[in-house]
């Protein structure tokens, strides 16, 4: 039998969905794990390589929201994509501010859940690719800060500062195209490919994110300009009279 497509683990309370789950993504090729809680997600994160972590919102004792938000606190970056029955939009934002890639309401095909996951193990392997002119050396520095392209790290004076993946790609593409306005459907194409059904409220808060991460004030941000009616731009230099 040969290599796996991706290693995956599902977190869910629901024992019939993690059951078909873990039969239809291994007939189609991945490794899957399965938890019933959050309760060993963390030990497991810690002894075993995973490419997506497939997590459920509503668990008894402590949900998918909290254990998301958890996560990116303590700096893992494996793509999350976040399960709920709840229909209501905001849930769907609250979850993308966590730290999510990606959410999925209940009930769902699980070809979808597939094609999800496939686009994000996807963007994972591609986020070194070219996609516009790169130093020797693959690096792009601004300020005090190192972006590693094929490293897949953001640096601030030497120290790592931990990203997800998506915000990962949304930086690296603002990166490779300095001083260039970019819309967000342009952004969305860029990091996250043009099969992604991403909304332009999933870009507005991993670019608040990411200013979060680099900004000295993000309310006031140097690097990453919102230009008004179009979308933001991406300055180098961070310099005040850059400002377009």
């Amino acid at each position: 039998m040969g290599e796996a497509l991706g290693r995956i683990l599902v977190v869910d309370d629901e024992h019939d969905l993690r059951a078909l789950l873990q039969r239809y993504l291994s007939d189609q090729g991945y490794a899957v794990r399965t938890l019933d809680g959050g309760q060993r997600l963390e030990h497991l994160l810690g002894r075993e390589r995973f490419d997506v972590l497939v997590l459920d919102v509503m668990m008894p004792g402590e949900d998918g929201l909290s254990l998301c938000r958890r996560l990116r606190a303590q700096g893992e970056t494996i793509p999350i994509v976040m399960l709920t029955a709840r229909g209501d939009p905001l849930d769907r934002i609250i979850g993308l501010e966590m730290g999510a890639d990606d959410y999925l309401p209940k009930p769902f095909n699980p070809r979808e859940l597939q094609a999800r996951i496939e686009a994000l193990i996807r963007r994972q392997r591609m986020l070194g690719a070219h996609s516009g002119p790169l130093p020797g050396d693959g690096r792009i520095g601004f300020g005090p800060f190192s972006l590693h392209f094929g490293e897949r790290r953001l640096s601030r004076d030497g120290r790592d500062i931990p990203l997800t993946s998506g915000e990962f790609a949304l930086l690296q593409a603002l990166a490779r195209h300095p001083r260039r306005p970019l819309g967000r459907d342009r952004l969305i194409e860029l990091s996250r490919g043009r099969d992604h059904e991403a909304s332009d409220r999933s870009i507005d808060v991993q670019v608040m994110r990411l200013r979060r991460a680099i900004e000295d004030d993000p309310a006031q941000p140097r690097y990453i300009r919102t230009v008004w009616g179009l979308g933001y731009v991406f300055m180098p230099d961070g310099r005040a009279e850059d400002q377009p």
